[in-house]
């Protein structure tokens, strides 16, 4: 919060030992992670708004004349493969309303895209590769920096490490012998323009501290690493999935929904049953809707198409609300329904996180959830950008202008927050040894660069 401070602030601020090794943390995590955080807001900010944008973007494919009588859901996918005969059809989404469109995904080993279908006359509308789809590669660089298994570790080590710039500056701004609430809870306007370059870090720091610490716990169950793990700790340990899910025993398989669809986080890691094959002819896609729409599904369902003869149909939900998501797993011969997994199945923390994640996307309360994740995104830029404005009017000629302290490991309160944050995100105490290493290895032993850095 603090990354520099004004002589004024120095001379009032408490110049204890611990005060100068933790602003020093505090210091180098934001250097190094505060243009990180800014792409994060920026891109979370524009994804924040992705419902608006492709319904603005992608009119002419969404919207369509309501019209008497449709044609089947059959009779559409069989114009889809009409047009693209060397193409797999993987999935199908009747659309949510009269005036919506059919959605036919389909899959070759050049492309990967979705056919919009008026559902009244059949005619392809247009299609659109996931390649080519702004959205998706705003979520790409948010969540993985169009970088891979790499940018996704990065993009964890940075949500874990603006916890400990959270945690820092907190101490750092909590007042300690300043009276009023000037400087702590707005900005000093008429005290000077270094008191208000200050200021202008450490007041809105405090201010969206809750809310950047909410972003950043509800955006780690996607992470890959922490993620995957604490996912498969949530839903694998009994605290995900109830045996009442299930329409016989629960299946031993190796195969996960996530392999076979696009479903809601706590679903991912159910395990898919199998279709039981004897010779029956598989149950059509009008069968299936008929189905999903009988058993309740949110109207914006999906179809995921089996691909083999002992494969199912799964039907998800993902919608606005996390209270509405569902997936259901039908037999693709006789329909029988399988598994059906619902928000009220969740365990405790499935729930959490389910909710955690509509909030994060800001899609659970609307414009209104929209406005608030947008406000903390602003203020995440704003943070930066002063702390690094701030830095730069305060850096020294020669050398990074870091304050000088003991060691971390001399401050065993300071040295107990650094473990526990090792332990519970893994990333951090690997990204510790690696600093510690770096400091022991090369700092310490070129002068030069020990004087730069202050160590």
């Amino acid at each position: 919060m603090n990354l520099m401070q004004t002589e004024e602030t120095v001379k009032k601020a408490p110049t204890s030992s611990a005060y100068r090794t933790i602003w020093q943390w505090h210091f180098y995590a934001g250097i190094i992670f505060a243009p990180f955080l800014v792409m994060l807001a920026v891109t979370g900010s524009i994804y924040l708004f992705k419902p608006q944008i492709e319904n603005v973007l992608y009119q002419s494919y969404y919207e369509v004349t309501p019209q008497a009588d449709r044609i089947t859901a059959t009779e559409q996918i069989d114009r889809v493969k009409a047009k693209y005969p060397d193409a797999l059809v993987t999935s199908y989404r009747p659309g949510e309303s009269d005036d919506r469109s059919s959605e036919v995904k389909v899959s070759s080993p050049d492309m990967s895209a979705t056919v919009f279908v008026n559902p009244y006359s059949g005619k392809i509308i247009g299609t659109l590769s996931d390649d080519d789809r702004i959205m998706n590669k705003i979520e790409e660089i948010h969540g993985e920096l169009m970088a891979g298994t790499t940018g996704d570790r990065i993009v964890e080590l940075v949500a874990c490490w603006a916890i400990v710039l959270i945690v820092t500056g907190l101490f750092l701004w909590f007042p300690r012998k300043q009276k009023g609430l000037s400087g702590v809870l707005f900005p000093r306007l008429r005290q000077g323009k270094k008191l208000f370059r200050r200021d202008l870090h450490a007041v809105p720091a405090f201010w969206i501290t809750a809310g950047m610490l909410f972003l950043i716990l509800t955006g780690l169950p996607w992470s890959g690493f922490w993620g995957t793990n604490f996912q498969s700790l949530v839903t694998n340990q009994g605290l995900g999935y109830p045996p009442s899910i299930w329409g016989g025993e629960a299946p031993t398989s190796t195969l996960q929904t996530k392999d076979i669809a696009e479903v809601p986080w706590a679903a991912e890691t159910l395990d898919v049953p199998q279709s039981k094959v004897e010779g029956a002819v598989p149950a059509s896609i009008d069968d299936i809707i008929a189905i999903g729409k009988q058993q309740g599904m949110d109207p914006s369902f999906k179809i995921s198409i089996p691909s083999d003869p002992s494969g199912v149909y799964t039907l998800s939900a993902y919608p606005a609300k996390a209270q509405n998501e569902a997936t259901i797993h039908l037999d693709q011969y006789s329909g029988a329904v399988l598994a059906d997994y619902r928000y009220d199945n969740y365990g405790v923390v499935g729930k959490i996180v389910a909710t955690g994640i509509t909030l994060h996307k800001g899609t659970e309360f609307g414009w209104f959830n929209q406005l608030i994740s947008l406000l903390i995104c602003l203020g995440i830029i704003l943070v930066a950008v002063s702390g690094f404005y701030l830095w730069l009017k305060r850096k020294p000629s020669k050398g990074m202008g870091a304050p000088k302290g003991p060691k971390a490991f001399m401050l065993k309160g300071f040295l107990a927050v650094l473990v526990v944050l090792g332990i519970v995100f893994p990333l951090v105490g690997l990204s510790l040894l690696v600093v510690w290493l770096v400091d022991f290895l090369v700092i310490r032993r070129i002068p030069s660069v020990r004087r730069f850095f202050n160590a």
